[in-house]
């Protein structure tokens, strides 16, 4: 098929285009490469991957793009990540999560594309895990207690709008804390990314707070194993893509010193950050059941293979 991955040049998108291309699908790429690597993209670019510089909160630009590649499934993975970005300039983080969602949207509407697959966060939309019930369903309150995961939740509403106004078929995946080769450090998961960088240079960790903190992280290939599921389902909604299980910082430390042949690798604790949720997990139980997915790789695995990238 033709497939649009939006924020190709990423750490995710990145990896999604290069599975696309393997399964035979015509792949064109927008990325402004603010954030984005034409590095990701050296192997897809040589294998007929197609990049178009170019920024989602341009809506002229985006329904250009649309309408001359008629792709018949978008991938919307452009997007501002930075949590503590977001903190600190809402305005400009709704300006691309939700602003450049309903450009998408409305050109994927246009163009006549038949799937729309939105990338949500599991790790941000709910808010505080702790006190709670882990892992999360779908149905668990949604209180983000930072402006990205209200911006991205707000995208998801458009999503399903755009389905119930046009008939756009739609999904929004909620993603765990997503991490392996390519990573961003400015991402959800972008501790892996920092402590695997840090352990090859011989140097200390940095944990804020006491490390006690848990997310459940999640391995790119596994996400991008869950968007190709979602794009041939006509699932819609949102949905969990995570593995259910927490993994503390202390756990990570602990974990890549063991892959590290046992070197010193002893954390220098700081301060912790405001806002920062100390626990979540999300349950991939419904994404088993409607799409056919689940995770299949573990932790030990997933880290041997982020550290041997670095």
């Amino acid at each position: 098929m033709r497939a649009l991955v939006t924020g190709g040049a990423g750490f995710i998108g990145s990896n999604l285009t290069d599975a696309l291309l393997r399964r035979g699908d015509e792949v064109t790429v927008v990325d402004d490469l603010s954030t984005g690597s034409r590095e990701n993209l050296e192997s897809a670019l040589a294998e007929g991957a197609e990049l178009v510089e170019a920024d989602v909160r341009d809506g002229a630009a985006m329904l250009a793009i649309l309408e001359s590649r008629r792709p018949d499934a978008v991938f919307h993975l452009a997007a501002q990540i930075d949590v503590r970005r977001s903190v600190a300039e809402p305005a400009f983080d709704a300006s691309i999560n939700v602003g450049g969602t309903a450009n998408l949207l409305e050109a994927a509407r246009v163009a006549g594309s038949r799937r729309f697959v939105s990338i949500s966060t599991g790790g941000a939309i709910y808010g505080e895990g702790d006190g709670k019930e882990l892992p999360l369903g779908e149905d668990a309150a949604v209180e983000p207690l930072s402006p990205y995961g209200q911006s991205k939740f707000a995208a998801e509403g458009y999503v399903t709008l755009y389905e119930r106004l046009y008939g756009l078929s739609g999904i929004s995946l909620r993603l765990g804390n997503v991490y392996g080769p390519r990573q961003d450090p400015l991402g959800e998961a972008g501790v892996i990314a920092i402590f695997c960088g840090r352990l090859r240079q011989g140097l200390r960790p940095t944990v804020f707070g006491d490390g006690a903190q848990t997310r459940d992280y999640i391995y790119v290939d596994d996400v991008v194993g869950a968007v190709l599921a979602a794009a041939g389902s006509q699932a819609s909604g949102a949905y969990n893509i995570g593995t259910g299980l927490e993994t503390s910082v202390l756990e990570l430390i602990e974990r890549l010193r063991d892959l590290g042949g046992g070197a010193e690798f002893e954390p220098e604790f700081a301060p912790p950050r405001p806002g920062e949720v100390q626990r979540i997990a999300i349950d991939p139980a419904r994404g088993a059941a409607d799409l056919g997915w689940a995770p299949q790789t573990g932790i030990e695995q997933g880290l041997r293979s982020t550290l041997e990238s670095v």
